[in-house]
């Protein structure tokens, strides 16, 4: 536990490191758990609150919802969500654009920028689309943020197979599974941190992404697989 723990940035709570804990094999209640780390001085990154509020656009014509909040996923590469958030730092906010794989919670494609727009969005799908194995269609969901609704973006979607996705307008629960990365990250990496450069929360975002998060996921699949 103090390995893990320590491996977090010492951030994560009871709740994770129970998640952690079994993926390494070891069966423990969620109490037990909260009382080994109490009584060894380790305690996660508290949660805060809030959150960044895009501007939405009529969904386009013939786009429906397709997941309707089911995150679940049975195969890699079939569901996958989209969501941008923000990030302070001195020199201004800087914009965050994932792809993540319902299947595997892996951040397949993630795109950074100092401006919130289309292009940032068409970036991150680019990369999934690269890291792509298979060649049937997936489902790509998002919230109707002018991004995602731009005609840019829709094309790009349509030229890789990929079908367009769109939550409710308001309905942040619609996009759960994007909406709940961006919160762990939040807890474990960036409330932790104040940037005194968008250089410097980019590099910290790169880290936290591709040697913090995907290599986590990667584990744990290795040991779903094994125990199949």
């Amino acid at each position: 536990m103090k390995e893990i723990h320590a491996d977090s940035g010492g951030a994560i709570g009871a709740p994770r490191m129970q998640e952690d804990m079994e993926a390494e094999g070891e069966k423990l209640s969620l109490n037990r758990v909260a009382r080994i780390m109490a009584s060894h001085g380790l305690q996660g990154w508290p949660r805060k609150k809030g959150r960044v509020r895009k501007r939405s656009s009529g969904r386009p014509e013939g786009i429906k919802n397709h997941l309707e909040r089911d995150f679940t996923a049975q195969e890699p590469e079939t569901k996958w969500v989209t969501d941008i958030t923000e990030v302070p730092t001195t020199q201004g906010k800087l914009y965050l654009c994932v792809v993540l794989d319902l299947f595997s919670k892996l951040v397949i494609g993630w795109s950074m920028h100092h401006r919130q727009d289309r292009h940032m969005a068409m970036r991150a799908v680019e990369m999934a689309v690269w890291q792509k194995q298979g060649i049937g269609k997936s489902i790509l969901h998002s919230d109707r943020g002018s991004q995602f609704t731009s005609g840019d973006y829709q094309r790009l979607l349509k030229a890789n197979d990929l079908v367009s996705s769109m939550s409710a307008v308001g309905h942040c629960a619609d996009n759960a599974a994007c909406e709940g990365f961006f919160g762990v990250m939040k807890r474990e990496r960036v409330n932790r941190k104040n940037y005194r450069t968008l250089d410097q929360a980019r590099s910290d975002i790169f880290d936290y992404i591709e040697r913090f998060h995907n290599p986590r996921m990667r584990r744990r699949l290795a040991v779903q697989d094994n125990k199949l």
